[in-house]
């Protein structure tokens, strides 16, 4: 009887989840074409993303992709939403998010000045921060913002934060809770604070 129940309970959830899920990408798709998003084919949003974007900013996202933004969308939990957002660093400039096929990102936040430039295949685990400049460049202790680089097939762990100016090169594993300052190789796994390479992976 209790495995019934079990099994009762899971399926209302799991039908619920996916209604859910539905409302909430179809919400978003109409979202990003009322704000000149471009969302490719077979995207879902679970939760409500955050979109924000500058007359001159861009964001293009990929088919295939995923974006969890609710509490419990995983085991982990998350802190808040998902949120893109895309604003020049300085009048008169451009800055642009791409974002590939097939990628996943779970209550991950990036902040675009310039450009960030995410690969296929990406996966982005909870919480974790992305950004290509400091904000608040009013002030003169700040710097100017510089690119951004996740090639394909890169892994990064939850509650990570990428930091301007780096790349991380294809198929590379970045720790849960690393600080990545500098470029990362491809095929590696990096972690701490500053983020460093412990090994190379073997393909």
């Amino acid at each position: 009887m209790y495995h019934l129940k079990l099994r009762g309970y899971n399926c209302i959830v799991r039908y619920s989840n996916k209604l859910f899920c539905y409302i909430t990408t179809y919400c978003t798709l109409l979202k990003g074409w009322l704000l000149g998003v471009r969302i490719g084919r077979k995207c879902t949003f679970e939760g409500f993303i955050c979109i924000k974007r500058t007359p001159f900013g861009s964001i293009s996202i990929g088919n295939g992709c995923r974006f969890l933004s609710r509490e419990t969308s995983n085991n982990m939990g998350l802190n808040h939403r998902c949120m893109l957002s895309v604003s020049p660093a300085y009048k008169g400039e451009t800055a642009m998010l791409v974002i590939g096929n097939d990628c996943g990102f779970s209550g991950v936040s990036i902040w675009c000045f310039k450009n960030i430039l995410i690969g296929n295949n990406v996966r982005v685990g909870a919480n974790t921060i992305i950004m290509d400049g400091d904000a608040h460049f009013d002030d003169s202790r700040t710097a100017p913002p510089a690119s951004i680089i996740i090639e394909d097939g890169v892994f990064i762990g939850a509650n990570c934060i990428v930091k301007k100016g780096v790349t991380i090169g294809a198929n590379s594993v970045i720790g849960m809770n690393s600080v990545v300052t500098k470029s990362i190789p491809s095929n590696s796994i990096a972690i701490g604070n500053p983020c460093k390479v412990i090994r190379q992976i073997n393909i």
